[in-house]
């Protein structure tokens, strides 16, 4: 007995609608007038064989309505997130219209995993943290960056590299004494034993054959030594010109400052004038950030959560084995915070 006339053609379509299922990651979605009339046309094809249909399937009279509701579960849609979810392709919508199943949703999968969620910075004071993003915002734009950028002109890449050498092997030291503090005797060894190197052979620090022998950089600061002591959670704090910190690392600060081998400078002039360069230094490798920044809906939100995330790596996430920060947060030498050698004070001698 020969097979209905219209077997064949259901067959072929349900091939097509598991082949389909596999491209609707990237297949475009199919426009309404195309659905539409994809759907008139199922319904002015006229009455099917029920015999020829498989078990399940809807009544030739609602092929049509079918067809319609695959469409409107298939639109874009923004999904919880704000991701747009893909709509079906027209093989899985013509399969639906026949059998009466849903497209997949790989939105709405029970089975996947739920989003990772970044913790929430702890931020009880945002307004007064706001307020002091806008006003450090303001002296960026007139001050620090207008310098930082005339530097970058008139001062060679060569002597500027010299700088940024020097500053960072001044506070070799003081990151041996936290690492110490924070009981690991090997990056202490390892911050000192670079300072050693590059104040001689790299004639004070100018140079750097400490990374030339693979002697890896340390910044460790009594901030993350507070932290690894136990004060884990602090709020958010938006310094005057010293920019991002928690209320820890503000007391870390205070504890870093007195350490800080430009504090021992005896003339105020000379040590004013050191403590200028090196925060022009700093705002010159953060040029990069700059861009990171530009067209951010929120900037504010942008710089704390992602100060907030770094300082976490630094002080928990390489002891956990936490590797889930992008790799533009995880260089220490790349993203500088202003140090405690700026601060402005007395000598200590």
């Amino acid at each position: 007995m020969p097979l209905p006339r219209l077997l064949v053609p259901c067959l072929l379509l349900a091939l097509a609608g598991c082949a389909g299922s596999q491209q609707a990651a990237r297949a475009p979605a199919p426009s309404a007038p195309q659905d539409t009339a994809a759907a008139d046309a199922a319904l002015a094809a006229g009455p099917v064989d029920a015999a020829a249909a498989p078990a399940g399937a809807p009544p030739p009279g609602e092929v049509a309505e079918v067809a319609r509701e695959a469409e409107a579960a298939g639109a874009y849609k923004p999904a919880a997130g704000g991701e747009p979810v893909l709509a079906p392709t027209q093989a899985e919508l013509d399969y639906a219209a026949l059998y009466g199943e849903d497209p997949y949703d790989p939105v709405a999968d029970p089975t996947l995993p739920e989003a990772a969620q970044m913790a929430a910075a702890y931020d009880p004071w945002e307004p007064f943290n706001r307020r002091m993003h806008r006003f450090n915002n303001v002296v960026d734009r007139t001050v620090a960056r207008p310098l930082a950028t005339a530097y970058m002109k008139v001062v060679p890449r060569p002597v500027r590299l010299g700088v940024s050498n020097f500053f960072s092997n001044l506070g070799q030291p003081v990151s041996a004494l936290n690492a110490l503090l924070q009981g690991r005797p090997k990056q202490a060894g390892q911050a000192l034993g670079r300072f050693v190197v590059n104040a001689t052979l790299g004639i004070g620090g100018i140079f750097d054959p400490a990374s030339d022998a693979s002697i890896p950089f340390r910044s460790e600061d009594f901030g993350q030594t507070l932290g690894v002591w136990g004060w884990r959670n602090s709020r958010y704090l938006e310094l005057p010109l010293f920019g991002p910190r928690t209320v820890r690392d503000t007391f870390g600060l205070a504890g870093d400052a007195p350490l800080s081998p430009t504090r021992q400078i005896d003339d105020d002039g000379a040590r004013w004038a050191v403590q200028g360069l090196q925060l022009v230094d700093v705002r010159t490798q953060l040029f990069a950030v700059d861009r990171m920044r530009e067209g951010a809906a929120d900037d504010y939100a942008l710089v704390r959560d992602a100060w907030m995330q770094r300082r976490q790596y630094q002080i928990f996430g390489d002891r956990e084995g936490d590797e889930t920060l992008p790799d533009y947060l995880l260089d220490d030498e790349a993203l500088p915070t202003v140090p405690a050698d700026a601060i402005p004070g007395v000598p200590v001698n």
